[in-house]
């Protein structure tokens, strides 16, 4: 943990000289989202619900694995939907562009390409999102979008709001960048459609998300498979470059696996020397780096499957609202 996550998540006389910074940020998040709201600065809306998800804080809290949930479930309803994204690490000098499983990961982002690889739904990526929005529904057959990060995107006009909550970390000291770990106040959440917990909800408006299926692949070869049991009692090498690594080492951990880990920045770019430990102990992956490390995959290197999946609550008021919005944008 770094020195700035220690003051976010466990307080301290040092985020005291960050408050001055952190009141001025308040105040211009206040005014952004007020200029959005009154049409000093333009929303673009577009023909098709968009589903937003997102959080309130900096870091991971287990998006990706629900947007996977997500564009699946709303297949099985009968939509049809694509998924736009900043594209964020990738280093395209044109924007925007399509994503498909086979995509280089340092042109379109490493999460972008796990999407395309897990959704098998059109994908578009730009850091101009409405301009990702009028691709993905000029150039596809799409009826619904879902916006991979973006809540504090408000030129992307949005029809449903979800916020992913991390349950361990929450929302740290409570307080806005840079003194903590928020991009907007808590009161947010009061106008989002839905807070999902990754962990246990702690208010009458949090529905859970818990951990589903789980399984390994060889990234070498990925038709072969095994369970994650196999691992038990087991030491491995584990790898992590995601926004808050230890969710994955302690998943491991609670599985019985005896993990060194290895903690990388999010979104960074493997070498191969980084992965050679000097042993012949299994290296453990998340599909995030997976698609990073697959060009110098080894026959030790396996990848851990993860799925989250909302509490039936949730499921339910998701559908109300789609089919709210959906008759609002018909009428």
């Amino acid at each position: 943990m770094s020195k700035i996550e220690r003051i976010w998540y466990h307080g301290g006389l040092a985020m005291i000289p960050l408050l001055p910074l952190s009141w001025l940020f308040y105040l211009l998040v206040i005014l952004r989202r007020w200029l959005y709201q009154h049409g000093w600065l333009r929303v673009n809306h577009f023909s098709a619900p968009l589903i937003v998800v997102g959080n309130i804080t900096v870091g991971g809290t287990g998006k990706t694995p629900f947007v996977i949930w997500l564009a699946n479930f709303l297949r099985s309803q009968g939509y049809k939907p694509g998924i736009v994204s900043r594209g964020y690490g990738g280093d395209a000098t044109e924007w925007p562009q399509v994503v498909m499983a086979d995509s280089n990961p340092a042109r379109v982002g490493d999460e972008a390409v796990l999407l395309a690889q897990r959704c098998h739904c059109p994908m578009v990526v730009s850091p101009n999102r409405p301009d990702a929005v009028n691709m993905l529904l000029n150039d596809f057959d799409c009826d619904i979008v879902i916006a991979d990060d973006g809540l504090q995107h408000y030129a992307m006009g949005r029809d449903i709001e979800i916020v992913i909550i991390d349950g361990q970390r929450r929302f740290g000291n409570g307080q806005l960048l840079p003194a903590g770990p928020l991009r907007e106040p808590v009161t947010r959440l009061n106008n989002v459609d839905l807070c999902l917990v990754n962990g246990d909800p702690l208010t009458a408006n949090e529905y859970r998300m818990t951990l589903g299926r789980h399984s390994l692949y060889n990234l070498q070869n990925p038709e072969k498979r095994d369970e994650l049991s196999v691992l038990k009692g087991k030491t491995v090498h584990a790898i992590a470059g995601i926004g808050y690594p230890d969710n994955f080492f302690n998943l491991l951990k609670d599985a019985g696996v005896e993990v060194i880990a290895h903690p990388f920045p999010d979104h960074h770019v493997y070498h191969i020397d980084e992965l050679n430990f000097g042993d012949d102990k299994i290296l453990l992956m998340t599909e995030k780096d997976a698609v990073k490390c697959a060009p110098f995959a080894k026959p030790e290197h396996w990848v851990l499957t993860i799925e989250m999946v909302p509490e039936k609550k949730a499921e339910e008021r998701l559908v109300a609202r789609l089919i709210k919005n959906i008759n609002r944008i018909n009428r």
